[in-house]
């Protein structure tokens, strides 16, 4: 899937209804840093997006709109003006953005778009926005053609209800509603490359969530419940377990540790009902006449509630109530949004491990990258979760000087530890090189089971001469 910069999505309501007044166009002045080379950004580069007023004189768009923003502008409906804005919440996980525009005669006439619900399949829908940077708004019409769990590419390892429709939607436009009735249903934000006339738009509720979850000023994000179900259909195995032929219920195989599921949930518990949803034998809930994932129900809740669940274990039902969290230790999973971290000494660059960095060994990067990283990144906390690293740490570079001439691993590689220090984070790192009083640093790598060494004393008298050569105004980001 790909990002299009979608159109401001709206519907044709009521006679004299002028919804695309309230859909402004958005100018982005980013500047994203280079993962492999962490002290170093991106030249700054202009995008263009969508997004409309909502009320609170806010404007919603996409996150993927205003991330790295350095600067953003935004134009109202045949106004040359451009007025300076600012993001003021940007929900990475959901790919959503508020908006806010200091100057009062912004919003003068403009008047906030209201949420409806979740449209039907096969209902028809209306897109207006601003395509491939256009100054002009355009308008397309378009069917529902189907409901679903999708993941959200801009944060890349989230999976939440994203609507398909057949509306011509082109590049350039995210963040713009999709209205039917006269109200949002939606905000379009990715495509799939290849198809024609296909595109996604986030669903109303989402959007409530992340408005509700802000009104104590702080987003949280929306919860998980740490567990796996997977459908449970053999007639033999039901039968062992004494449940009723209902074509009910769906077996719980994993459960995150550390997570608040633990003392609640165990494996192989059968999940019978989530919130106010019956769980049928596929692991799916019917939710508004779509048959979807029952993920779909944990993510209604926000961080700290709880929702009741019914489970089936040791031949008896049980009623439970299951508290659900955001969940952080996944980060590097995905696409973060924050600068990197790093760490330089003699001319060695280490850095977090993280899907950032190693989408920087080229489009297909999971093919190119080391059974050892992809491992430590996906696989390690599910099947070995005593060794997993919260912070893995990886040799991204070296700065060749005549200090490191002879080392042999110059990047790409896992590090296991450091002067004896197993490293689990960048603050173990920098605590195993400023603690050693050895005459050497040894650096041991998980990949390939190397190991390199550097004087420890010319290491350190060469890095101010490191820094200067390669223009580095600091020799850490922490």
């Amino acid at each position: 899937m790909l990002l299009l910069g979608l159109a401001a999505v709206l519907a044709t309501g009521a006679a004299g209804a002028d919804p695309e007044k309230s859909v402004v166009q958005i100018s982005a002045f980013t500047q994203a840093p280079v993962w492999d080379a962490p002290w170093r950004w991106h030249p700054v580069e202009r995008s263009s997006g969508s997004g409309f007023v909502i009320a609170g004189r806010r404007i919603m768009s996409n996150a993927h709109v205003v991330s790295w923003a350095r600067q953003l502008m935004v134009r109202r409906y045949q106004d040359p003006r451009p007025y300076m804005a600012r993001a003021v919440c940007v929900a990475h996980d959901c790919d959503l953005a508020l908006l806010e525009v200091a100057d009062p005669a912004f919003f003068e006439g403009l008047e906030p778009l209201e949420f409806g619900d979740l449209p039907k399949v096969r209902s028809t829908v209306v897109t207006y926005g601003y395509p491939a940077g256009g100054e002009q708004i355009s308008y397309t019409r378009g069917v529902v053609s189907r409901i679903e769990l999708q993941p959200y590419i801009h944060i890349g390892n989230r999976a939440f209800l994203a609507v398909q429709t057949d509306a011509a939607i082109n590049p350039g436009n995210s963040g713009g509603p999709v209205i039917q009735d006269d109200k949002v249903v939606g905000v379009a934000f990715m495509g799939i490359p290849g198809l024609e006339n296909t595109g996604f738009f986030i669903p109303p509720m989402l959007a409530r969530h992340v408005l509700k979850d802000l009104e104590d000023g702080l987003y949280n994000g929306f919860p998980l419940a740490g567990i796996r179900a997977v459908p449970l259909q053999n007639p033999a195995y039901r039968r062992f377990l004494d449940l009723p032929d209902n074509d009910l219920g769906a077996r719980i195989d994993f459960i995150r540790p550390n997570r608040s599921a633990e003392p609640v949930l165990h494996e192989d518990d059968i999940l019978l009902r989530a919130g106010t949803y019956w769980v049928g034998s596929d692991s799916a809930i019917l939710y508004q006449g779509n048959r979807l994932s029952a993920a779909v129900v944990f993510s209604e809740a926000q961080h700290g509630e709880s929702i009741p669940v019914t489970i089936w274990r040791e031949g008896r039902e049980l009623k439970l109530s299951l508290p659900l969290h955001n969940f952080t230790d996944d980060r590097n999973e995905g696409n973060q949004f924050v600068p990197p971290k790093y760490l330089i000494h003699g001319g060695l660059v280490f850095t977090p491990l993280s899907r950032d960095y190693l989408e920087t060994f080229g489009p297909n990067w999971a093919d190119e990258a080391s059974a050892e990283l992809i491992y430590e990144l996906r696989y390690r906390r599910q099947e070995k979760p005593d060794q997993w690293r919260p912070e893995p740490v990886v040799l991204a570079t070296t700065l060749s000087h005549p200090v490191n001439a002879n080392l042999s691993v110059r990047a790409r590689a896992l590090v296991d530890r450091i002067n004896g220090v197993r490293i689990e984070s960048m603050a173990d790192a920098v605590r195993a090189f400023d603690e050693n009083r050895e005459e050497s640093d040894v650096i041991e790598f998980i990949t390939g089971n190397l190991f390199e060494c550097l004087d420890r004393t010319e290491a350190r008298r060469a890095q101010p001469d490191i820094l200067r050569t390669y223009g580095i105004s600091q020799d850490r980001r922490l």
